[in-house]
């Protein structure tokens, strides 16, 4: 949309140049010479401005954060207003078990990254350096797992760590799906609605 606005502000352009004349309104209008309006000051763009309307819906202005440092791993919790952000013990003790259990049940050489608990989901990887593979795991809005790596040799080494990563992956949901569920606030009904 905007390549043909841009194409017809050059055209305008190179027509002015070459008239190289000033011509006032009365003729612009009897002969109906377009000319481009110079003092836009609220374009509207429904692309753009719908952009900014999502993140803004996804990201508010207020949301917070706030990282708590956990044997070694780094635990982020997201929210809206100071009590979002307190750390439970069943949380702390839920982290503790999330990396205490990917080490024992897919791979003890792995280096994690701070796992993010937001409102209404709940985002965690890290890399398993055997493999040279990054994995990220989420549940919530989007559930899955999902894995990058560059020229990944597939053998039966690698296909067992994929059906690991699969495996505790619904341990991973499980406990977390739990977490999120008990960080959920109860809205209180009016006495009036029934």
């Amino acid at each position: 949309m905007n390549n043909s606005y841009d194409e017809i502000k050059k055209l305008l352009k190179a027509s002015n140049s070459m008239l190289k004349r000033n011509i006032n309104e009365d003729i612009k209008k009897s002969y109906g010479i377009i000319t481009e309006q110079n003092d836009i000051t609220n374009k509207i763009n429904p692309i753009e401005d719908t952009e900014k309307a999502i993140e803004n819906e996804e990201k508010p202005k207020n949301n917070k954060q706030q990282s708590y440092r956990i044997s070694g791993g780094v635990l982020s919790l997201h929210g809206r207003d100071t009590t979002d952000l307190e750390l439970t013990t069943d949380e702390k003790v839920a982290f503790q078990e999330t990396m205490d259990e990917f080490i024992g049940q897919v791979s003890d050489l792995v280096d994690f990254e701070k796992l993010n608990v937001y409102e209404s989901n709940v985002e965690w990887g890290g890399k398993i350096i055997d493999f040279d593979v990054d994995f990220y795991f989420t549940i919530g809005e989007n559930n899955g797992i999902y894995i990058n790596g560059d020229m990944l040799k597939v053998d039966e080494n690698f296909l067992d760590m994929l059906n690991k990563l699969q495996t505790y992956y619904e341990k991973f949901k499980s406990k977390w799906a739990k977490v999120l569920a008990s960080r959920k606030k109860t809205i209180p009904r009016k006495q009036n609605e029934e």
